[in-house]
């Protein structure tokens, strides 16, 4: 496939356990460069495929990646920048059509060991220990699409590092209502979390957003760090919106994750197209693809307690 200056990558696929799919799954590889000519198209047994390209040093060295196989939904990432100096490798993720969230390691008391920071907060708020857990087992039997998002939010939050702490740190506890969806929850959060966000968009870490599609917010900022998937937190600052929780001022927090980075195309290709649903983004979506930027990235693994199988 290649010559003249040839450059290497490494096409990785994983299945929704975040592990290398299976190697009797056949795969189909496209691979089209940057001037949309299709250079490679064909059958091979991963996880994991080396491919020499040609190398020009110009716009067709960014290239698309897209793998599909029967029975699993397509999955692909672009650009990737290939070199004749530099390994590059691409990791994707394919999650099985009809594939359902498995919560085991979710479940309360796997939780309460391998989360205890995240469960003392879900648990805060309840009358005792066991109304806490019925509540949360209640979630997870029920509304399996707001607890997988609940987990995707909360573990992107653990990830995101302000000057002090993570959002995760900030939040006293969860608004336990119809408004915990699949898309978004609501929680209330200590008012320092503000301060934290705006050092951080000084540090570039993240920026303002347009906070019109979230009623009764008063400003939203969104992580940048990523080309997809990045978190957006949403304040409600107005008087009926604030609490005072084991004496900390709160204001009401608003975090969800959008599939886009760009504001434009998130209205146009996911606002508009999923507000009939009454969910604007679906948190199997979310799974991948924030796994799939973080692993582009470099950054470390994006680990929900619960896979996709």
């Amino acid at each position: 496939m290649g010559n003249g200056n040839a450059a290497q990558l490494m096409v990785n696929v994983f299945d929704g356990t975040r592990r290398g799919i299976p190697p009797d799954v056949k795969l189909l590889v496209t691979l089209t460069n940057g001037f949309q000519d299709q250079v490679h198209r064909d059958y091979h047994n991963g996880p994991s495929m080396l491919f020499t390209l040609p190398s020009n040093d110009d716009i067709g060295d960014r290239y698309s990646v897209v793998v599909w196989a029967d029975g699993y939904e397509q999955a692909g990432f672009a650009p990737v920048k290939i070199s004749p100096k530099v390994f590059q490798h691409v990791d994707l993720m394919l999650l099985p059509k009809n594939a359902d969230f498995n919560f085991h390691d979710a479940r309360w008391a796997n939780l309460r060991k391998s989360h205890p920071d995240l469960a003392a907060i879900l648990a805060h708020g309840a009358g005792s220990a066991t109304e806490a857990r019925d509540r949360y087992t209640g979630l997870m039997e029920d509304r399996a699409p707001a607890l997988a998002c609940l987990l995707n939010i909360t573990t992107a939050m653990s990830q995101l590092y302000l000057p002090s702490g993570t959002p995760l740190t900030y939040i006293k506890e969860f608004v336990w209502d119809e408004s915990m969806g699949s898309d978004r929850f609501f929680c209330y959060a200590d008012n320092a979390l503000a301060d934290q966000i705006l050092r951080a968009v000084e540090r570039g870490v993240m920026a303002p957003a347009p906070a019109g599609l979230h009623p009764g917010a008063t400003r939203s900022f969104k992580q940048v760090e990523f080309g997809e998937a990045n978190l957006q937190l949403t304040l409600h600052e107005n008087a009926e919106d604030t609490r005072i929780i084991d004496g900390v001022q709160c204001c009401k927090l608003e975090p969800d994750i959008d599939y886009y980075r760009d504001a434009g195309a998130h209205l146009l290709l996911e606002v508009l197209v999923n507000k009939a649903k009454g969910s604007l983004s679906d948190p199997r979506i979310v799974y991948v693809l924030r796994w799939t930027a973080g692993r582009a990235a470099g950054r470390p693994e994006f680990n929900p307690p619960y896979v996709i199988a």
